[in-house]
C-alpha cells in the first residue's frame, strides 16, 4: 500500500471495500472501524493501516464462522 495515502475518506473505504459510504459509516459509527474526526466540518479519515486491519479481522472471522459452521449440502436451497 506504498501508493495509498495514510488517510481515506469513507468514500475511499467504501470503494475499496465495494460497498456504499452508508455502510463505512455505520462500521465507524459501531466502532468496528477506527477512524478519526477532523477539521472543522469534522470529517471523518480512516487511516489506510487501519483499513488492512480491519479487512485482515473479517477474514478471520469469516475463517472462524465456516469452521463453526460446516457446509451442508443438504442446506443448499434446490
Amino acid at each position: 500500500m506504498q501508493d495509498t495515502p495514510r488517510f481515506l475518506t469513507l468514500a475511499d473505504v467504501a470503494e475499496v471495500l465495494n460497498t456504499s459510504s452508508a455502510q463505512v459509516y455505520a462500521l465507524v459509527r459501531r466502532g468496528d472501524l477506527p477512524a478519526i474526526k477532523i477539521g472543522g466540518r469534522g470529517q471523518w479519515r480512516v487511516e489506510s493501516a487501519r483499513l488492512e486491519e480491519y479487512i485482515e479481522r473479517m477474514y478471520d472471522e469469516a475463517r472462524t464462522f465456516v469452521a463453526e459452521h460446516p457446509y451442508n449440502e443438504a442446506d443448499v436451497p434446490e
